[in-house]
């Protein structure tokens, strides 16, 4: 059994992947985990501790005392593995790699283009910025253990570890899916961080194709693209259902939202910039998981996955009325609709599954000398 402990700056502290995969996955191979992150509201895994570290507000304190916090608090745990999840914690991975500490990095997304769609980052430095981070995040990644939550990111990082972002199988039966109310007209969830690059406008303009389909955008969002989206929209705002303005929306409350009624579709209709063009979104594995059919981009990695697994429909996210004539065929065509959920929730059962991701979390940790504890069980992780 070995302690080990998680950092974010940027995360809260219950983020799906940092607390209910990878440290709820540790704590139950053994290991005493605790999470040194920002203050938040949640419900950490059995286990798990939290300790929480404060700043002042703004994203230059977060960077530079932020940092410093929350080093200097994840330095009082002693652990014996200090595990990461942010580029801006690097210079703080590279001071413990030199006092001789067992460090992880967990690559949660492909920053250098992320960057290319920081709205707070003024356009014409994005470029640059992109360039810069890349170069410095392969330097000095080659100093700490890796983790990658995309296949694609082996192409920067080819010794890293992926742990990829599957869910847990919610402990829901298959009678249970099915005898979720079905409610009338259209009604299209999505599920998430509300964002432009994320697909918030194609999202919402299905309302102005659409004058029987309601539209539910559950997580966090800014109050200036909330009010953006509710003009875009016109007459068709009170058809606008957004939760999570200005703050994190807890994941039971995302789960209670997959088990309130059979939705026409769960939605990933993501415009085609860099940073999306290859991802597989989180948001998708849990579509299928909860047995609800799909409406995504026919992005390469969306595509292979939806129409390769029968679960929903691709369509071409610059062609507006495309994700609407979709939305109307799964409305039309019920049962064909059912079967979709059906055909996903088996894949994620079958193929999808954190069990498999979580062993390979468990065997990095071996590899770099931290084995599991003694308490460590057949489907634990």
């Amino acid at each position: 059994m070995a302690r080990v402990a998680h950092l974010t700056t940027v995360h809260s502290p219950f983020d799906n992947r940092i607390m209910d995969r990878e440290c709820r996955t540790l704590a139950n191979a053994g290991h005493e985990v605790v999470v040194v992150a920002g203050s938040a509201s949640g419900e950490p895994a059995p286990g798990v501790t939290v300790r929480h570290v404060s700043w002042p507000a703004g994203r230059l304190w977060r960077m530079s005392l932020g940092v410093l916090r929350v080093l200097a608090a994840a330095w009082r745990e002693k652990p014996a593995v200090f595990h990461f999840h942010d580029p801006e914690l690097i210079p703080a991975g590279l001071l413990l790699r030199l006092l001789g500490r067992r460090v992880v990095y967990d690559i949660h997304e492909d920053y250098a283009t992320a960057l290319l769609e920081r709205e707070y980052l003024p356009p014409a430095w994005r470029p640059r910025l992109s360039r810069t981070l890349a170069c410095v995040e392969g330097w000095c990644s080659r100093r700490f253990a890796l983790v990658a939550a995309e296949r694609y990111y082996l192409e920067r990082f080819p010794t890293a570890t992926t742990v990829l972002n599957y869910v847990r199988l919610p402990a829901v039966s298959d009678a249970e899916l099915a005898a979720r109310p079905r409610l009338p007209g259209i009604r299209l969830l999505y599920t998430g961080n509300v964002k432009d690059y994320r697909g918030a406008f194609e999202h919402a303009s299905l309302l102005t194709r659409l004058p029987n389909a309601e539209v539910f955008l559950v997580g966090r969002c800014s109050q200036e693209l909330a009010a953006a989206l509710q003009r875009s929209v016109g007459p068709g705002a009170a058809r606008l259902h957004l939760e999570g303005i200005g703050y994190l929306v807890p994941h039971a409350r995302i789960d209670a939202c997959y088990l309130a009624e059979q939705w026409t579709a769960g939605l990933a209709v993501f415009p085609r910039r860099a940073h999306t063009a290859r991802k597989e979104l989180t948001k998708v594995f849990e579509y299928m998981a909860y047995g609800l059919p799909i409406i995504a981009s026919d992005l390469p990695a969306l595509r292979d996955l939806v129409e390769g697994e029968g679960c929903g429909l691709c369509v071409d996210p610059d062609d507006p009325a495309a994700a609407a004539a979709a939305a109307r065929w799964l409305a039309e065509n019920p049962e064909q609709a059912a079967d979709m959920g059906r055909r996903g929730r088996r894949a994620a059962r079958e193929r999808y599954t954190w069990e498999s991701q979580g062993e390979r979390l468990l065997a990095l940790y071996d590899r770099i000398g931290v084995p599991p504890g003694t308490i460590k069980a057949k489907g634990l992780v």
